[in-house]
């Protein structure tokens, strides 16, 4: 399994783990929906990976800025 797919034009990465069956991996995805990532299951041979992303919306900066 690749570490990480393209998918809808946009980078996920793999949790790492597998899944047996679909509704185990829909609870997953709930999961870390609610944590505000976006998130794709993919099925490959009975198997079912959940591959999740997160848009960086703000960046804090600690610290004084260099002169």
């Amino acid at each position: 399994m690749d570490i990480a797919k393209i998918i809808d034009d946009k980078k996920f990465m793999w949790d790492g783990k597998i899944y047996e069956g679909e509704k185990e991996a829909q609870e997953v995805k709930t999961s870390y929906e609610k944590d505000n990532f976006e998130t794709r299951i993919v099925s490959e041979e009975g198997k079912y990976f959940v591959f999740t992303r997160r848009v960086v919306t703000e960046v804090v900066v600690e610290g004084q800025p260099p002169v």
